[in-house]
């Protein structure tokens, strides 16, 4: 009996019995200065087990095991209700204790002190899920939790989102400052994402500057859109590493389960595809997957082979918008935009071609040949006409770029101060000393400098500190918006313009188009403008004609009222209502409405589903009809796709399109199908 208490005492282990019911009936005293008070109360209820137990083969609850009356052998747990701190790990074990005729008594049992031995065990078991730089998840743990969770999801049909993400520039922090400065960004970007995805999702690091994260029950493409733009803005901001700045930015693309794919294999291909678009996109954006991914991949290679010949071949030309001074409505100057007269394929937008060129370093040639080609042609212009050039952050971090401007200037005899040249906060992502050199040394030319794109970035104000820049650009994103009432567009565009005043400088306001945005800008206190309600960027001859006419005077002319951007397309769709489906085609598509041809006979005021493809639904309501043209209004507003279109935030599953069209209809057909010119040819 000594030996007994001796054994109790040690605190190495205690002793435990239970009636049938698993009520305790002894526990040793010394596990606790209030053992005596645990007699006459479950278990079950005064030690929990660890879920995030390493040991696979005791997660069952302890309740079960001691309902079924089994053997209970080293089942780790601990007293609950004790801080983490303090908490004392043991091996529980119990045998049942039986009647001679079988009947169950209770337990009786022993637990052992097991805590340094099990703690080491869960941090290897810890160190072989996370990755020891940034305490994310690593590659082997979120591959096994997004497996878990599709295999979960796929018998009830529930969704879950997808986003890798891939910093933009981190090698050159790596290459500029070091691995350990790497390494504390990627520390610093791992505290962002935890900030940004809280508990809605997992977070891992793959390797390198990849990560992934795991929205689980999340498919909702405005919601996930929203996380990817907050995402790649907070990333963005700069970061302090050893006293010194550095600046990167994000690439976010997304796919969702079940619609982009119902296994791991294939969701993590559909989002890597988004993620290679919303780089070769421009960098800083986010892309959702669409089957047509793989084709744009196809295309981009075959662009960017046809773009290095381009320039030889005479295929790229200078177009000219006009800025206008809205007092008197005269022209003060023009900014040069490339555009290439592709041979094949027509007009490539620059959206599309600029990228390419600037991800396969073509923009420095391309760049330094616009910059020769609009001095020449600006000098012929009168004095009181400036010319702004675009530079990409690719062309403003080359060595040579001050050297290109010296000798675009000087083989053109334009004077320097008519020269005005655009940039975007992406060229402050470099090194901080020589983006201050380059901008010194471009202010010693006597050019001009203007902040393209203004307000859409975190950190502009500190940009504007320091970087000596003589102009403003408002981004269209703020007039696009500056009607509407439930927006705080106007409110902003006029703190930019009192910001550039106190600083010395002037703004143009770009995007303008109808007259109720020239109104509200204008009463913001603009001066300058560019926008199509004066002029679209315009070829060489029409400027020239221009100035040799003396016509530097544009009286504005568009629409009255601004309405939402509407994408011009030509593409079949479905149109939906009662039990029958029609083929239509839609001409216009925006977040509110699309105009569609090839019904005839649909009423105003009808309900329809627009079948828009890939299991996206939209529920609308005919507002006209005209013949065989009918304007529908969604009822939901679309989303934006991360690539300047639109889609749907929900879609319905593929296995519930294939259930609803196998349900042939069963009245009569309302309307009327019109065939519609050219569809069969270019939908």
């Amino acid at each position: 009996m000594a030996m007994l208490d001796q054994f109790e005492q040690s605190g190495l282990a205690w002793l435990w019995s239970t009636d049938r019911e698993g009520r305790l009936t002894y526990i040793s005293p010394s596990v606790h200065t209030g053992a005596a008070d645990f007699v006459g109360r479950p278990l079950a209820s005064l030690i929990e087990t660890d879920p995030g137990n390493p040991d696979e083969g005791s997660d069952r609850p302890l309740s079960f095991q001691l309902s079924s009356h089994g053997r209970i052998t080293d089942l780790v747990v601990r007293l609950t209700g004790i801080a983490e701190q303090d908490a004392r790990w043991w091996a529980l074990s119990g045998q049942p204790r039986k009647q001679a005729d079988g009947t169950f008594e209770g337990y009786s049992g022993y637990a052992r002190d097991v805590t340094s031995e099990y703690l080491r065990k869960r941090e290897d078991s810890r160190a072989a899920e996370f990755d020891s730089l940034t305490g994310l998840f690593n590659r082997h743990r979120m591959t096994r939790r997004l497996d878990a969770v599709l295999a979960a999801f796929r018998p009830v049909g529930r969704c879950c989102g997808l986003m890798m993400l891939d910093l933009d520039r981190f090698k050159h922090v790596n290459d500029t400052m070091g691995h350990p400065a790497g390494d504390e960004l990627l520390r610093q970007v791992a505290e962002r994402l935890r900030k940004v995805v809280g508990e809605r999702g997992e977070i891992g690091r793959l390797g390198g500057d990849e990560f992934q994260v795991i929205l689980p029950d999340m498919d909702d493409r405005g919601r996930l859109g929203d996380t990817a733009a907050k995402l790649i803005q907070m990333l963005s901001q700069p970061y302090v590493i050893e006293g010194k700045r550095a600046v990167i930015g994000a690439s976010v693309g997304i796919a969702v389960a079940p619609h982009d794919g119902d296994d791991r294999e294939a969701l993590v291909s559909a989002a890597d595809l988004a993620l290679y678009a919303a780089k070769n996109g421009g960098r800083g954006q986010f892309r959702f997957f669409s089957a047509d991914l793989k084709d744009d991949a196809m295309e981009r290679s075959a662009l960017t082979h046809d773009l290095r010949e381009a320039l030889g071949r005479g295929e790229l030309e200078l177009h000219y918008q006009p800025v206008v001074r809205i007092a008197d409505n005269t022209v003060v100057g023009f900014e040069a935009l490339m555009r290439w007269n592709h041979p094949e394929r027509g007009t490539i937008p620059p959206v599309l071609f600029i990228p390419i060129a600037e991800e396969s370093n073509l923009i420095v040639s391309l760049g330094e040949w616009a910059l020769r080609e609009a001095c020449v042609v600006a000098a012929s212009w009168p004095e009181s006409v400036t010319i702004s050039v675009n530079v990409s952050a690719v062309q403003f971090a080359v060595p040579g770029f001050v050297t290109a401007v010296a000798g675009a200037l000087s083989a053109s005899g334009l004077e320097p101060g008519r020269l005005e040249l655009e940039l975007t906060e992406s060229v402050f992502m470099r090194d901080s000393e020589a983006v201050d050199e380059t901008f010194a040394a471009l202010k010693g030319l006597g050019v001009r400098l203007a902040l393209d794109d203004f307000g859409t970035g975190y950190s502009s104000l500190s940009y504007l500190r320091s970087a000596p820049f003589d102009r403003i650009k408002v981004d269209r994103s703020f007039v696009e918006t500056c009607t509407a009432k439930d927006q705080n567009s106007a409110k902003i565009i006029t703190a930019i313009m009192g910001l550039a005043d106190a600083l010395g400088m002037e703004t143009t306001v770009e995007g303008v188009e109808a007259f109720d945005q020239l109104e509200v800008v204008r009463g913001r206190g603009a001066k300058l403008v560019q926008g199509h309600i004066f002029a679209r960027a315009m070829p060489l001859d029409d400027v020239n004609q221009r100035v040799a006419s003396g016509a530097l005077k544009i009286e504005p002319n568009g629409p009255k009222r601004h309405r939402p951007e509407r994408r011009s397309v030509f593409r079949r769709v479905g149109i939906i209502h009662e039990d029958h489906r029609y083929e239509a085609v839609m001409r216009d598509l925006s977040r509110t409405g699309a105009r569609i041809d090839g019904l005839l006979g649909v009423p105003v005021g009808t309900s329809l589903v627009v079948d828009l493809g890939g299991g996206q639904l939209a529920i609308s309501h005919v507002v006209r009809s005209k013949e065989q043209v009918i304007g529908v209004e969604f009822e939901t507003p679309l989303t934006t796709d991360g690539s300047g279109g639109v889609c749907t935030r929900h879609r319905v599953p593929p296995t519930a399109l294939a259930a609803a069209a196998a349900t042939g209809p069963t009245t009569a057909p309302r309307f009327v199908e019109v065939a519609v010119p050219g569809s069969r040819d270019r939908v």
